[in-house]
């Protein structure tokens, strides 16, 4: 059985045209019909977009569930990221990722662990994800991220997916570190023969660079990944989505 997930950095639903949109995000989403889908960039509560609570807007239009997981907080205003499905889902966990003290100005980053039944008897661990803009800073959350917290875990057992924005293309050490212990999708399909489609996603309009990931562990079988390029696509976000199409494989 096949299952899509979308990785998806929605910078606050505020399109590259400056506007304001989150049922053009939704649509965008909509447009690729995923199973799963890991959300960065989330505002909740804030007055600069509204005050609406983005994740439960997305979520209700797709008839989806959700979790999300609050990296920042200034009084009742929240920032985050956020995993949507309508499969059975469990939270396992939620919480920040390290940064580099000694340095200031740097952002809040986060990640989220959920369970999600994609058949019966199947529960495959997905992990979602957005790591800082420093080098050092992104090392400390990816061995974090690998560490007995999260993907070191006992509790993370069976198929395992890690996505988001890591900020890192493949020539950084976070991302080497986690392409050590998991398989970049990407590569685990060109492995097979197949290239895959336009896979940059950074900047939408115009995308060049591959900094958003999908991470597969053993039993997860990778078969197809995409950046949907579509015109509404290329103005909902400075990102473009990513849609990784997985099998697990039998035990």
């Amino acid at each position: 059985m096949t299952t899509r997930i979308m990785t998806y950095n929605v910078h606050s639903c505020v399109g590259v045209d400056k506007r304001l949109d989150v049922a053009r995000i939704a649509a965008v989403i909509a447009q690729s019909k995923p199973d799963i889908v890991a959300l960065q960039e989330l505002d909740v509560g804030r007055l600069r977009t509204g005050g609406i609570d983005q994740a439960h807007a997305i979520a209700t239009r797709l008839g989806m569930a959700f979790h999300f997981n609050c990296a920042m907080r200034v009084e009742e205003e929240q920032y985050g990221d956020a995993i949507l499905t309508a499969l059975p889902m469990r939270l396992v966990r939620s919480g920040r990722l390290p940064t580099l003290p000694q340095v200031r100005g740097l952002e809040p980053r986060g990640a989220l662990w959920v369970a999600v039944e994609t058949a019966p008897g199947v529960q495959l661990q997905v992990f979602n994800t957005h790591f800082g803009l420093a080098p050092p800073e992104q090392r400390k959350q990816a061995a974090c991220l690998l560490g007995r917290d999260w993907l070191g875990n006992e509790a993370c057992r069976g198929p395992v997916v890690l996505v988001g924005d890591f900020n890192a293309t493949t020539r950084y050490a976070a991302y080497q570190a986690l392409a050590d212990r998991l398989d970049d999708a990407q590569r685990a399909l060109q492995r097979t023969g197949r290239r895959p489609r336009t896979s940059p996603t950074f900047p939408s309009r115009f995308p060049m660079l591959r900094i958003d990931h999908v991470f597969v562990g053993p039993g997860v079988k990778v078969l197809d990944v995409h950046a949907p390029n579509r015109p509404l696509a290329r103005a909902a976000s400075d990102h473009l989505p990513l849609v990784t199409d997985i099998e697990i494989k039998a035990r």
